[in-house]
């Protein structure tokens, strides 16, 4: 290891290859929020769940628009958390980059129980503490090794993701068109009891839910900074993203509610379990409760490097202690990994020993962190496009749509969907009640951290 002073000057190593970075970009946005969370959205929203992914994944896709600009003008570790220091100021830098961390710190831990709990049906006689513990320690040790060896964890495990759903996307068309075995057309599925069967209240209350599940998209930006050729890496991720979303989200979706009258999908199951059971694929629920399991390793291990990259980024303008600066001789931030991993840990064991409430308050007051980061790329983009215009218009390589009204549009859909979080459920209040205590919080940390600075100076 080095020294402090040594590994202060120490940069992250460019180790990722550009097939990593590409199936980061492809499979960073699967998770097993579609894979099982979908079954709830359809069930909430009816058949019109299709129009709740479309309208959430058109925010994402804006937003990565803005943050593929920003990024192929300047890559850099810590993406968005600089661009926001840069264009809003330490606060926006400061409060972006801590909260993300804590996200993600929590996604890990709720992604090792998820984890746990499906190893737990398998085999029932181990306790589910121990098959947590095990995947926090695997994918721990993965993130040790090198970034390469992150890269490839991550490719391996989002192409078991992506071949699944392209798998079912291939079978459901056939089965929808009644071209598969013992299979009726189908399509008009889509309709039944009407499209917007629960309303347009219930198509927003699913925009609110999907939305959290498009979150992650954004990494690509994050490992792009080591990989050989960052901005091309950003800009082909940023490209794809509207395929991306249409095929993998709402194609899926539109899929689902075709292939199974809207009332009878599973909600509390995967829905693509009960598909590939109409299909007469065997034993399909154990298949996909595999892909489960890989979906949930995948958002694990990407949790653990991003929360590390984050923190490691947030130690050069002096928002992280020191010795977060230290890296080993393959370039891997490894007290970042350690740290970062840590507070995963006790998460994972407050799951047991308090899960309604440590456990509880962990996960849920980073609940509306999505939209708080989605708002300050919004607003750092505004600043940094007008700057670059008028100081270095070559930069601009990859420029956002429509600007500054599609922007403008992005940062109000964005904040609408804040609000609206306060008239959906009980549920959904308590998550943005919580992460507003965790903005709160965070800001008034920065207060104090610049006021002490101030004073130091005197």
């Amino acid at each position: 290891m080095g020294t402090k002073d040594q590994a202060a000057e120490q940069d992250l190593k460019p180790a990722l290859r550009q097939r990593h970075v590409r199936m980061i970009a492809l499979g960073g946005i699967i998770g097993a929020s579609l894979f099982i969370g979908s079954g709830a959205v359809i069930h909430t929203v009816g058949p019109a769940a299709v129009l709740s992914y479309a309208v959430g994944g058109l925010l994402v896709v804006l937003v990565m628009r803005m943050l593929g600009e920003m990024a192929t003008a300047a890559p850099t570790l810590g993406s968005f958390m600089e661009y926001a220091r840069d264009s809003l100021g330490g606060w926006a830098g400061f409060t972006i980059g801590w909260l993300y961390w804590y996200f993600w710190v929590g996604v890990v831990a709720f992604e090792a129980v998820a984890g746990a709990k499906i190893l737990e049906g398998w085999l029932p006689s181990v306790p589910q503490w121990v098959f947590s513990l095990v995947l926090m320690l695997l994918l721990t040790a993965s993130n040790l090794a090198s970034a390469r060896s992150f890269g490839e964890t991550e490719f391996w495990l989002a192409s078991i993701k992506i071949a699944t759903i392209l798998v079912f996307l291939v079978l459901g068309v056939l089965f929808v068109l009644g071209l598969w075995p013992h299979a009726t057309f189908s399509v008009g599925n889509i309709a039944q009891d009407g499209f917007v069967a629960n309303g347009w209240f219930a198509v927003l209350h699913g925009v609110v839910i999907v939305i959290f599940s498009y979150f992650g998209t954004e990494i690509v930006t994050i490992a792009a900074a080591e990989s050989d050729e960052p901005a091309a890496a950003v800009r082909r991720a940023t490209s794809t993203i509207v395929w991306r979303v249409i095929i993998f989200f709402v194609g899926s979706v539109a899929l689902l509610v075709m292939i199974t009258p809207w009332r009878q999908v599973p909600s509390e199951t995967s829905p693509f379990a009960a598909a590939f059971d109409r299909f007469g694929i065997p034993a399909a629920a154990t298949i996909v409760s595999a892909v489960v399991l890989t979906a949930a390793l995948s958002v694990l291990n990407s949790g653990l490097y991003t929360a590390s990259r984050m923190l490691f980024a947030l130690r050069r303008h002096g928002w992280a202690p020191k010795w977060i600066a230290d890296t080993n001789s393959r370039g891997v931030p490894w007290k970042a990994i350690l740290v970062s991993t840590l507070v995963g840990y006790v998460a994972v064991v407050m799951s047991y020993v308090s899960p309604d409430k440590i456990f509880y308050f962990i996960v849920n007051s980073a609940g509306a962190v999505a939209l708080f980061v989605y708002a300050i790329i919004a607003g750092s983009q505004l600043r940094m496009r007008r700057r670059l215009e008028a100081e270095a218009p070559d930069q601009l390589k990859l420029r956002m749509w429509g600007f500054p009204w599609l922007t403008w549009v992005s940062l109000v859909l964005t904040l609408g969907v804040v609000a609206s979080m306060l008239f959906v459920d009980a549920d959904t209040r308590s998550q943005l009640y919580l992460s507003l205590i965790s903005l709160v919080v965070i800001l008034g940390v920065y207060t104090l951290l610049v006021r002490r600075r101030a004073g130091a100076q005197r």
